[in-house]
């Protein structure tokens, strides 16, 4: 007998894919490495970092410029995740922020948070919602039936009025199938 049973599996199961759902309806890597810069250029003003017997305070006299920083931070990391329609604000708060943190909060968070936040802040500005696919009828891929002994479609050998799709007007106008399936190839 197993020591988990089926519907803790399922239950597990459909957890992780609504948390999929849901992440990919938002900038969620964005407002992670946000939150994540945050963290060190909040705290390290206010840390004591001991090698040995030395200890070595990073504390300026910015150190609530350098909380605020870090709490904005992480406050436009939260509002990326959610209230993503309001992404291209916020990562442009952020680079901002990221800026501003490396005269006011030790170098950025010895330049970690500052990076963070930079990457962070482009992710949420270059951030687009993604577009729901839809189903779209299974279209005849298969070549034309012939009608004739000769070869010839008998709908196209007449006058052009067959039902057949019109030719192009101009040269190097012909639709192909990437055009009509909304796709377009370079060169």
């Amino acid at each position: 007998m197993s020591a988990e049973s089926p519907g803790a599996r399922d239950r597990i199961s459909r957890l992780r894919l609504a948390f999929r759902h849901w992440r990919w309806q938002r900038p969620f890597w964005a407002g992670l490495l946000t939150m994540l810069a945050g963290l060190p250029i909040g705290y390290l003003p206010y840390a004591n970092i001991t090698l040995g017997q030395m200890t070595v305070r990073m504390s300026t006299t910015t150190g609530s410029g350098a909380l605020i920083i870090g709490v904005l931070l992480i406050v436009l990391g939260l509002t990326m995740w959610f209230q993503p329609v309001v992404r291209v604000f916020a990562g442009v708060a952020t680079i901002l922020l990221g800026l501003v943190s490396i005269p006011v909060a030790n170098f950025g968070g010895l330049v970690v948070g500052f990076l963070l936040a930079l990457f962070g802040g482009g992710m949420s500005v270059a951030w687009a919602p993604g577009e729901t696919p839809t189903e779209q009828p299974a279209q005849d891929a298969g070549p034309a039936p012939m009608d004739g002994a000769d070869g010839v479609d008998d709908a196209d050998a007449g006058d052009g009025a067959g039902g057949g799709e019109p030719e192009p007007a101009v040269a190097g106008a012909a639709r192909d199938q990437e055009s009509r399936d909304g796709r377009h190839r370079a060169g």
